[in-house]
């Protein structure tokens, strides 16, 4: 009896330490194996300043970098890109800053803008750089103004002028006369485009006003898809253009904002960002 109970306790000894021994050895050798899978198929991070929406971050708001302007007009400012006119400097010709980012065709562009009462500017995009006058450009703009006149509107800068006025929805018509097709003098009229049709109204032009703020912050949402413009302030359709002009109109070319001849100005303009489509 004895002689049994000794050996029942030994065997009750030497059975639990060797399950333990082989148990922990296999766990030992599976956490080895995991933690060198893990090293060796881990990706490392690529920073990317581009959104949950796919818009990417083209002002930093720390330097001028990836921008080109007259630095006499143009700086960065409590992190705002500024463009400022004083009574010394004077304008002669309106003046941009180009992004030097590429030349978008179809995309979606979002910013932040705030304006001096007195000021005048604009979006360009689609745009093309006029040799003989530094810093200007010429094509598609969404304009602005302190005054809140224009604000939304689709102005063509240095070509076919007023293509939509706020509020409008239009089609620009391609030119009957092919003699005539090509020349914007003969078919400007009271600095609006006449080969344009209003299809429809986006609202008054009063009351799209009164969603606009005045010296304050505005935030603009342009879509720009094949040839139909579209311009957004705080979130509501101001302007609508359908562009069938295959002579005049543009499928890609350059941003830049503008600073406009007239009185003493600011204009501000942050977080802009750009989305590719």
């Amino acid at each position: 009896m004895k002689f049994e109970i000794k050996k029942m306790k030994k065997s009750k000894l030497n059975i639990p330490l060797q399950m333990l021994f082989t148990i922990s050895l296999c766990f030992v050798l599976q956490a080895c194996g995991e933690n060198k899978k893990d090293k060796t198929t881990e990706k490392p991070e690529v920073a990317t300043n581009e959104d949950k929406d796919g818009f990417t971050t083209i002002f930093d708001g720390k330097t001028l970098e990836g921008w080109e302007g007259d630095p006499t007009y143009w700086s960065v400012k409590n992190g705002n890109l500024t463009g400022e006119v004083t009574p010394e400097t004077l304008l002669k010709n309106n003046t941009f800053i180009i992004w030097q980012g590429g030349q978008p065709d179809d995309f979606e562009l979002k910013l932040d803008v705030k304006i001096a009462e007195t000021g005048n500017s604009g979006i360009n995009y689609r745009s093309e750089q006029i040799d003989t006058i530094p810093h200007a450009l010429r094509g598609y703009q969404a304009d602005i103004d302190g005054k809140n006149t224009y604000t939304g509107q689709n102005y063509e800068e240095r070509k076919r002028t007023t293509l939509a006025y706020r509020g409008e929805k239009v089609i620009i018509h391609s030119q009957d006369n092919p003699e005539e097709a090509g020349s914007l003098r003969a078919n400007v009229q009271k600095n609006c485009w006449q080969s344009r049709e209003v299809v429809a109204s986006l609202g008054e032009s009063d009351s799209l006003k009164t969603k606009i703020n005045s010296e304050d912050w505005n935030k603009i949402h342009l879509i720009v898809k094949g040839n139909r413009l579209q311009h957004y302030v705080n979130g509501v359709l101001m302007s609508d253009v359908t562009d069938d002009d295959a002579i005049n109109r543009k499928s890609s070319g350059y941003l830049g904002v503008q600073v406009h001849v007239g009185p003493p100005m600011t204009v501000e303009y942050r977080n802009i960002r750009l989305k590719n489509l």
